[in-house]
């Protein structure tokens, strides 16, 4: 007879409308962070200008800001998240000890990075001679470099977070941070107090309060899950493992925050070295930096709200079913398929809007970039906008092999990755001044997303393909559906008239998104791509409906 009894949860079984809903609260809170961070960095730009002391502030908030990065969204919690799941399934007080170990080790590492940063930083103050934008760069790098230990201790945090099924609260710590520095920012804007160190040094004041901030804010929340006790050995045991696998997964999914590092050392070299380089004029100038900073805002944009929250939905439930291949494979799957939806269409749409999405946001009234800047910094966002599927596809699949516990394999194709990226900024910059060092990032990225995807074939099992006949139909009809768009999007910016003023590039901008938008998805409905049905899935499903296995996959 068949089973009369009602359908009972079980969610690990049935990842199809978790992992959609978990990217949807994820993409929601980063959202809102990621609007709050534009308007941060649309307030510093207009306070700042395209100006040295905007590059200054870009500079000194890109170092603590790598390491957000690369442990808020990638290393860390890649190589904690695995152990900590399977620790809280067997006794969670072990791995509260585990945790907290994990939390005491990356204080005392970050603590003296800090310090013996601050004190290389200090050397170079007193030797080199005076040079007031340098002294200014240098000054701020120090001042916000104490936001780099408390930004790695709420990554830990975040990451238990996650575990319990709080992705919302977990993704909520730069939005503390961005409101803060939009409050101030805001007041010296109204004020008119524009360019003025003094209120660089406020505003990294700020950024290093937000981190105390997000750690006592997580601490709060995980309150009722911070019950340390049971054996050691076992917390001690995992915290080996977990240290053992950071490094190579700081490379592995590092790849993209490395290279935009090395992206802001090259643009700030007219401010920390000089005008020329082996006595030949350099390619890009004081404000370079500023105008990098800003287009990388606005591309990091959607591969936060969705690229980086596809991800990290994935991430817990790719490690859940590490022992189970065919639910490992149906995940994988539907997160490429889902980067990809999202992500092709993000790079055509972006690439086209360039200028007026630089314009609108950087530019008008008496403060902001000038015309010229605005044209650099739209150059600039074009390169970048290309391989923003390149870059969300990028963590998703090296969270694929953190799961499965292979942390080297990412690893050397990164190191190969940042290699590629240094040699193609050296070639491009004196052709293309910024540009080229967008252009550099883009192409590295889209050729590491095309090797991981060669390489993750190993995790289908016996008659199974990484990418069956069902998803190679559903990536061509997104790539029909990105056409349509991107040819909708072309229409509308050819119409004859458009006015050079800021309100008529807000218009342009306006049409573009609106057309664009609902271009792609009456196209994705006429096609019948399944993952907008996926994207608006209710989380009832994953926590008690049966799922048939044909949604499966």
């Amino acid at each position: 007879m068949p089973d009369a009894s009602p359908p009972q949860p079980d969610r690990a079984a049935h990842p199809a409308g978790r992992l959609a809903a978990d990217a949807r609260t994820v993409s929601l809170v980063t959202l809102l962070s990621r609007f709050a961070g534009l308007a941060r960095e649309v307030l510093t730009a207009r306070v700042f200008g395209d100006t040295a002391i905007g590059s200054a502030f870009a500079a000194g908030f890109q170092a603590p800001n790598l390491f957000r990065r690369l442990f808020g969204e990638g290393a860390l919690s890649a190589a904690f998240i695995p152990e900590y799941t399977t620790l809280d399934k067997s006794d969670p007080r072990v791995a509260t000890r585990f945790a907290l170990r994990i939390l005491s080790w990356l204080l005392l590492v970050t603590l003296a990075i800090t310090v013996i940063a601050e004190i290389g930083l200090l050397v170079a103050l007193l030797v080199l001679p005076a040079d007031p934008s340098r002294d200014l760069s240098l000054k701020l790098i120090m001042l916000m470099l104490p936001y780099m230990p408390l930004v790695c201790a709420a990554a830990v945090l975040g990451g238990m977070l996650q575990v319990h099924g709080k992705f919302a609260a977990s993704s909520s710590g730069p939005v503390l941070m961005n409101a803060m520095v939009v409050a101030v920012g805001l007041y010296f804007l109204l004020t008119g107090r524009l360019g003025d160190a003094r209120v660089a040094y406020l505003l990294g004041a700020v950024i290093v309060l937000s981190g105390v901030t997000q750690v006592w804010w997580f601490a709060r929340l995980l309150r009722p899950h911070l019950r340390p006790g049971g054996a050691d050995q076992p917390a001690l045991a995992a915290g080996r493992r977990t240290m053992t696998r950071f490094v190579p997964a700081a490379l592995g999914l590092g790849t993209l925050q490395i290279n935009t590092f090395l992206d802001t050392l090259l643009a700030m070299w007219p401010i920390w070295v000089g005008p020329t380089h082996l006595g030949l004029e350099y390619p890009m100038d004081a404000s370079s930096n500023v105008l990098l900073a800003a287009a990388q805002r606005l591309y990091q944009f959607p591969l936060g709200v969705f690229g980086i929250a596809v991800a990290t939905a994935i991430f817990p439930l790719l490690a859940r079913h590490n022992a189970e291949p065919v639910a490992f494979l149906h995940t994988l799957r539907r997160g490429i398929r889902l980067s990809l939806f999202i992500g092709l269409p993000a790079s055509a749409g972006l690439f086209l809007v360039r200028l007026p999405a630089i314009a609108v946001p950087y530019s008008g009234g008496a403060a902001g970039f000038s015309g010229i800047g605005v044209i650099r910094s739209a150059e600039v966002l074009g390169g970048f906008a290309l391989a923003v599927w390149a870059y969300s596809l990028n963590h998703v699949l090296t969270r694929a092999f953190y799961a499965r516990g292979d942390t080297r394999t990412p690893m050397r194709l990164a190191i190969r990755m940042v290699a590629l990226n240094f040699l193609l900024n050296i070639l491009l910059i004196w052709r293309l001044r910024e540009a080229g060092l967008a252009y550099s990032t883009a192409i590295t990225a889209a050729v590491q997303a095309l090797v991981l995807l060669a390489w993750a074939r190993r995790f289908a099992p016996p008659g199974e393909r990484l990418l069956d006949r069902r998803a190679a139909v559903a990536i061509v009809r997104t790539l029909a559906a990105t056409a349509a768009m991107a040819l909708g999007v072309w229409v509308v910016l050819c119409i004859p008239n458009w006015s050079p003023s800021w309100l008529g590039r807000l218009g342009m901008l306006a049409a573009g998104v609106v057309v664009g938008g609902v271009v792609f998805v009456s196209a994705a409905v006429v096609l019948g791509c399944e993952e907008l049905r996926w994207l608006g899935h209710r989380r009832a499903r994953a926590a008690g409906v049966r799922t048939e296995p044909s949604e499966l996959e």
